[in-house]
């Protein structure tokens, strides 16, 4: 597979290094982080993981047959700056939310293999669920290498570039739908009389449980919800409460909203990259 380089060195670059390192996608001396200025990031993550990092990044493009754009979206321009001629027959890998085939092609000036990813930040544990799309000039065997990164680190599908601002809605942001959810229950653990820890311990194991219900189960979670749900029950009288509350309309408006403002954030972006070269 070559080697990787990865410009940028936040957490989601780390959270990707420690998953291909776990998973042996790739040995440590195969793998280089660029940044461009914070030595002391860079030096912690040679020794946690015994990667090469550079400030380097012509260099290590040269070096690298996969190419993870990692910096901050705003950054993009200033992280490609430099390195436009020495991009040849690289596959270039966006982790950036909001930055299209388009903009990135514009700012390298060519044509490329380009593939953009949105992973989430489950990534850290190797759970991420991540959906990839390919620009025209990826080949079937790059999208499968592609695959192969992102799995390392949780599960990857491929969808339509115009279908990503849904996946930031969704899964991009789940995480925090679900933490929300706890914080929810936790509170009510409390207020119905449970210890805090004995809580938090209960509600893990049943999100976990469920999960895994719904994974391995081929019946669909409105099958298994009402297995759980008798007539006249406990469960039946909670539900009924989320019903009148209007739990689902919630969360189905606060997916969409997101989405929505996934593509409002894209054009602010796009909008500013457009400026800055207008006064370049």
């Amino acid at each position: 597979m070559g080697s990787i380089g990865f410009i940028g060195a936040g957490s989601m670059a780390e959270a990707m290094v420690a998953g291909l390192l776990k998973g042996k996608v790739y040995k440590p001396e195969e793998v280089t982080v660029a940044n461009r200025s914070n030595s002391a990031r860079l030096e912690q993550l040679s020794k946690m993981y015994g990667i090469k990092t550079t400030h380097d990044k012509e260099r290590l493009v040269k070096e690298s047959s996969i190419i993870v754009l990692a910096m901050k979206p705003k950054d993009i321009q200033a992280g490609i700056d430099g390195i436009q001629e020495l991009i040849e027959n690289q596959l270039i890998v966006s982790v950036l939310a909001g930055i299209s085939f388009e903009t990135i092609t514009n700012i390298l000036g060519k044509q490329t293999a380009i593939v953009r990813a949105m992973p989430n930040t489950s990534a850290a544990i190797g759970k991420s669920a991540t959906a990839i799309a390919a620009s025209k000039d990826v080949t079937n065997e790059q999208i499968e290498t592609c695959k192969s990164l992102f799995e390392a680190i949780g599960i990857c599908k491929l969808v339509e570039e115009n279908q990503l601002d849904a996946v930031t809605g969704l899964s991009g942001s789940g995480p925090a739908y679900i933490y929300y959810l706890v914080e929810a229950m936790e509170k009510a653990a409390i207020e119905v009389g449970l210890e805090s820890a004995v809580a938090r311990d209960l509600i893990v194991q049943t999100l976990l449980g469920a999960s895994e219900m719904i994974a391995i189960s081929e019946k669909h979670p409105s099958q298994l919800r009402k297995e759980v749900t008798s007539p006249n029950g406990t469960t039946e009288a909670g539900i009924t409460i989320l019903k009148e509350r209007g739990f689902e309309d919630s969360l189905v408006s606060c997916i969409k909203r997101a989405t929505e403002r996934a593509t409002e954030l894209k054009e602010m972006f796009e909008d500013e990259l457009i400026t800055i070269e207008k006064s370049d």
